[in-house]
């Protein structure tokens, strides 16, 4: 979105502000009457809000990026943390067989242990 464009909700508080021919008029023709300064001194607050307006509107920016790059970062540790499942998921079943092979392995040590002592079962 450009932050140059004003949209229909601002125009209109604009307008709320801005003087009138007549208005001009008199200010141009002031000759330091407080009372004739009473919409002048409404432009004047008007500025002083708006600035703080737009401090409040830096400040939110400010604090969407920050929002942002800590979504980012969420973000990049959500992918992190579903690689290390894929990777964990395929060495859990690489152990499993592992494991199976072992228990395989033993089991024949075991059984030619067996055979080779029952092979010669008695010692004289």
């Amino acid at each position: 979105m450009d932050d140059t464009v004003l949209d229909v909700d601002q125009v209109e508080n604009l307008i709320k502000f801005c003087l009138t021919k007549e208005e001009m008029e008199l200010l141009k023709n002031y000759t330091g009457d407080k009372e004739s300064l009473e919409k002048c001194e409404q432009v004047s607050e008007f500025k002083r809000s708006l600035n703080t307006v737009n401090s409040a509107c830096n400040e939110a920016k400010k604090l969407a990026s920050q929002y942002q790059k800590e979504a980012d970062k969420c973000n990049s540790g959500m992918e992190t943390c579903k690689e290390v499942r894929r990777k964990l998921k395929k060495h859990s079943a690489q152990m499993k067989l592992t494991a199976m092979w072992e228990i395989r392995a033993r089991r024949e040590r075991v059984e030619k242990k067996v055979a080779k002592s029952n092979a010669f079962p008695y010692f004289i």
